[in-house]
């Protein structure tokens, strides 16, 4: 069998493992009350249970310890990254059950950034191709953890409409693995592609209309996860692989920080529970969570796809990096852009 059809049999296994214990999840969390129903923030109009999140936290962790067994060398990089997520995953299910107060989940959080990087290693730089690198020197400790708490919570915020959070943690998992594989990190590319594989197994019931929700459990996890396993790479390797994680996450970046700032200047409370991220401000104006969700996955997968070509060939450094800069500034634009067209078409129709 070649390489990429051992990587194809590896992800369709996970895909299937984790699309059975999602549909088994649906069952567990409704006999238990683990349901999401509808309010004046929420984009659903029916209950629908959640915590299916699970599924990918408990197929991530299963094949991390498979990995440390077949690879112990492999162990610092790996606890480095799954054990803190799992206390990620520990405490937004406790949220999930019951509210939190957010000063406890910010705190976890940061514990849990500052353990990644007392094992990985902070970012001291990335590796903008042509552009040249990106040094941070003193301030590599405070960006990192920005960095994984930061997209955590990003993460979190951006999962408010089916299929989103899964279509993109799949197209960001995909784009790591492929990343750490380019790079010979196999122990690191294993666990990413598992994350991607679960994460598109998960979507098999949270594909618009959903019939479960990822729940705090799985976005937060995600999110943490796809924020440190570029740190868990070989230390020559991260400053290039960090890029693939930023260009695959792009939209939700680009979401929060747009949101939050716009919020922010408005004098609003930005830690309050809110419906005006773009792609809420999208459903709201009529669009459906599936056609949300393609174009949020279409622009991770393309971002992730174009940070990956030049790892796999460095000929095409420089083109890859002019078509990222046009990809980067295209999405900041038309976002933003097709909301205002959006909510313009709806206000002309109510008119």
């Amino acid at each position: 069998m070649t390489v990429v059809g051992l990587w194809t049999a590896w992800c369709g296994a996970t895909l299937f493992v984790a699309a059975a214990l999602t549909r088994s999840l649906v069952a567990w969390t409704t006999e238990r009350g683990i349901v999401d129903r509808p309010n004046a923030r929420s984009s659903h109009t029916r209950s629908t249970p959640r915590g299916g999140g699970l599924a990918i936290v408990c197929i991530v962790a299963v094949v991390a310890a498979l990995v440390v067994a077949l690879r112990p060398a492999a162990w610092h990089a790996v606890a480095g990254a799954v054990l803190p997520a799992l206390a990620i995953a520990a405490v937004s299910w406790v949220d999930d059950l019951g509210s939190l107060r957010n000063r406890t989940r910010f705190a976890v959080h940061l514990a849990s950034a500052i353990g990644a990087t007392a094992m990985l290693g902070p970012v001291t730089a990335v590796d903008l191709g042509s552009l040249g690198m990106l040094r941070f020197g003193g301030m590599a400790w405070p960006l990192t953890l920005l960095w994984i708490v930061g997209l955590t919570n990003a993460f979190n915020f951006m999962d408010g409409t089916d299929g989103i959070a899964g279509i993109t943690a799949a197209a960001a998992g995909a784009g790591i693995a492929a990343a750490a594989a380019a790079c010979g990190a196999g122990a690191v590319a294993v666990i990413a592609a598992a994350l991607a594989g679960s994460a598109i197994g998960f979507l098999t019931l949270n594909w618009p209309p959903a019939r479960i929700f990822m729940g705090d459990v799985g976005s937060a996890f995600c999110g943490f996860m796809l924020a440190v396993l570029p740190l868990a790479l070989f230390a020559d390797c991260r400053a290039e692989a960090l890029p693939v994680a930023a260009m695959a996450l792009w939209p939700f970046i680009l979401d929060t920080a747009f949101t939050f700032t716009r919020r922010l200047c408005r004098g609003e409370n930005v830690f309050q529970a809110h419906r005006s991220h773009l792609y809420q401000r999208l459903v709201i104006a009529g669009w459906s969570h599936k056609a949300v969700a393609c174009l949020y996955g279409g622009i991770a997968a393309c971002g992730a796809a174009v940070a990956v070509t030049p790892l796999c060939d460095p000929a095409m450094r420089r083109a890859a990096d002019q078509v990222a800069i046009a990809t980067l500034v295209a999405t900041a634009v038309m976002l933003p852009g097709l909301v205002w067209a959006a909510e313009r078409r709806r206000d002309r129709a109510v008119s």
